[in-house]
């Protein structure tokens, strides 16, 4: 019996095929590794015809094909002869015939799409957001966000002040975002006027959803990383996220039911983390009870999830725009996001988010602490269809809007929820009944959500 088996570095054929170069071109694109022909799938050697001819035959096709050197050794076990091919871990990107295949674990992937596009720039030592992009220039980039970097850089003391005194082109070539006459593809999403003219698909989208099917409203947030950044925090807690009700004495106090600091951390690492080759917005789903984010992404190679919610150093999948933020005082350059969400979640009574890496990308669930979701008046995630009180208002479709009027007459500055605990009906339910009474034209909400009142229209 062998003294290893088939893993990440060791593959085995029966027979030679001139196909398994690919193997051999996975292996160079990899971490290198050994083919063995002469030993089946149970790891049995049953030998190989023609050894000595293929001792000659294999590096030289390996060389006229793919362009690389390889060890090919004779071996005997249990009277049978077998061929070991080693191949070395090669730091340029090996093709086979324009194909460019890869070792994964056991397996062999052909690269395609945005994994090549990856491939080719870590074999070059870059990243996605250092390529230098034709056409932009600094005409393309927004003075008004280039100024808000400097503000913010002020504040926070990390980058030189003569630096900031200096022209935008100064700033730029500071930040690393130049290649000679070129800029990169980080300044467009940092600071241009029009992103997704360079980056398709380098948006935001949000939605609010009753549940997985049922989207009642939802918002895009477009322009420079930045706005979108502050632009989404601010959308999320004017028009998305539900409060709920404690006291302090006699004061009145309202909660969100997701901290602040959690959910900003968590967007700052999706939009700095994001895989900009996919051409995907990142999506935050909003739900009563808890808020989903996701991101196109992948795991550093080589990282478990286990490593990841662990103590680990900073590996950006975007540095450039990770620089950026750092500088504006947005970021810490340690590593310690998941830390930090984890630790403002347990100060706000919820537990940390779950996160869940699928192949296309990292998704964060936020739930809420049913005790808070009690308080606000909202059932919990536990809760069936049929136990929350969906159904009274389709009994009475009609009162409930006459009711939501004459109330709001009165009291303009009552919330829905308010509302809703007032005349007996279920938070949904008068929800609603707002939604049609503004879309008749007959009520609308003036100011903002806090502070702002309702006024009823004739």
């Amino acid at each position: 019996m062998p003294t290893s088996k088939e893993s990440q570095q060791v593959e085995w054929k029966e027979s030679w095929r001139d196909e398994y170069l690919k193997w051999l071109c996975g292996f160079a694109n990899a971490e290198g590794g050994v083919l063995v022909i002469g030993r089946n799938d149970r790891g049995e050697p049953v030998g190989v015809r023609d050894a000595k001819k293929l001792l000659e035959d294999i590096p030289n096709k390996v060389r006229d094909v793919l362009g690389i050197m390889v060890d090919v050794n004779l071996l005997v076990e249990a009277g049978k002869e077998l061929l070991e091919i080693r191949v070395a871990p090669y730091p340029s990107p090996i093709s086979y015939k324009g194909e460019y295949h890869y070792r994964s674990g056991s397996t062999k992937q052909e690269l395609k799409g945005a994994a090549l596009s990856r491939f080719l720039l870590k074999k070059q030592g870059l990243h996605w957001d250092g390529v230098p992009v034709p056409g932009l220039s600094l005409a393309d980039c927004q003075p008004a966000a280039l100024q808000w970097f400097r503000d913010k850089a002020v504040r926070s003391g990390r980058v030189d002040e003569a630096v900031l005194a200096d022209g935008d082109a100064a700033l730029l070539s500071s930040l690393q975002l130049e290649d000679g006459a070129f800029l990169k593809r980080a300044t467009a999403l940092l600071f241009g006027k029009q992103p997704e003219r360079f980056v398709p698909g380098a948006w935001i989208k949000i939605g609010f959803f009753i549940t997985d099917d049922d989207l009642r409203y939802q918002d895009e947030i477009h322009g420079d990383l930045f706005s979108q950044v502050e632009k989404t925090l601010d959308l999320l807690h004017t028009k998305y996220l539900k409060a709920y009700i404690s006291y302090e004495g006699i004061q009145r106090l309202e909660t969100f039911l997701f901290p602040r600091q959690a959910l900003r951390e968590a967007l700052l690492n999706a939009v700095i983390h994001k895989d900009y080759c996919s051409g995907i917005p990142i999506q935050i789903s909003v739900y009563e009870h808890q808020i989903v984010i996701w991101n196109s992404g992948y795991m550093p190679e080589g990282w478990t999830m286990e490593r990841l919610l662990g103590k680990h150093p900073s590996r950006p999948a975007n540095p450039l725009l990770a620089n950026a933020f750092f500088r504006a005082g947005y970021i810490e350059s340690w590593g310690r996001g998941i830390e930090k969400i984890a630790r403002e979640c347990q100060g706000h009574g919820i537990e940390p988010p779950g996160y869940d890496f699928e192949m296309s990308g990292l998704m964060l669930t936020f739930k809420a602490n049913p005790e808070h979701l009690a308080a606000a008046g909202l059932p919990s995630a536990t809760t069936s269809i049929e136990e929350t009180p969906v159904k009274t208002p389709v009994k009475t479709p009609v009162k409930t809007p006459e009711q939501v009027l004459a109330i709001l007459v009165a009291n303009p500055e009552l919330t829905l929820a308010d509302l809703a605990s007032s005349i007996g009906k279920s938070t949904r339910a008068v929800e609603r009944a707002a939604a049609k009474l503004v879309k008749e034209g007959r009520l609308r909400f003036v100011g903002p959500r806090k502070g702002g009142h309702w006024e009823v229209l004739k």
